[in-house]
C-alpha cells in the first residue's frame, strides 16, 4: 500500500479530531457571540442547545399552536428576553441584527433564520423598558417587521 493511500484512511479521522477540538469553547474556528444580556444560565446546558435549540422550538411552537401553552421553558420569547443586547441608549438590538446572539451562529453556519418574518426579534416593551409607542416605532422592530401581512 502506498504512503498516499495510507494518509487518505487517516484523513477522516484527523477531521473528525479538528471537529472535536473546534467545539472546545473560545475555540478560535467558533463565531463571536454575544453574551447573554439576563441570567447566568440558559435553560439547557450551551452544547444542548447548539446542538437541539431548533428542536425545542418546534415541540414548543407545536404546543402553542395546537394547545395554546405558553411561556413554557423553550418559549422564542424567553429566548429574545435574554439573548437580546441593548445599545449605548438601553434599545432593545435585534437577536437577528449583525453580530447579535442568533445571526453571528447562523451566519456562521450558513443556516436561514426564517423566525423573525412572524416574530419580532426584540423583547416586550416591559422587558426592554420602552414605552409600547418607543417599542412600535423602533428601527429595530421596522426591520423585524414583517413587510405585509400574511394572507394564508
Amino acid at each position: 500500500m502506498t504512503p498516499r493511500l495510507n494518509f487518505l484512511g487517516l484523513l477522516p479521522a484527523l477531521i473528525l479530531l479538528c471537529g472535536i477540538a473546534a467545539a472546545e469553547e473560545g475555540s478560535a474556528l467558533l463565531p463571536p457571540i454575544p453574551p447573554p444580556a439576563k441570567g447566568d444560565e440558559c435553560v439547557e446546558p450551551t452544547d444542548v442547545m447548539r446542538r437541539d435549540h431548533m428542536r425545542f422550538l418546534q415541540h414548543q411552537r407545536d404546543d402553542t399552536v395546537h394547545g395554546g401553552i405558553r411561556g413554557a421553558k423553550h418559549s422564542l420569547v424567553g429566548c429574545i428576553d435574554c439573548h437580546a443586547q441593548t445599545d449605548a441608549h438601553g434599545v432593545a438590538i435585534a437577536v437577528n441584527a449583525k453580530g447579535q446572539f442568533c445571526e453571528s451562529c447562523h451566519s456562521f453556519a450558513g443556516v436561514r433564520m426564517d423566525c423573525f418574518g412572524c416574530h419580532t426579534a426584540v423583547p416586550a416593551p416591559d422587558q426592554a423598558g420602552m414605552t409600547l409607542l418607543e417599542w412600535t416605532t423602533s428601527p429595530v422592530l421596522a426591520v423585524t417587521k414583517p413587510a405585509s401581512p400574511r394572507t394564508d
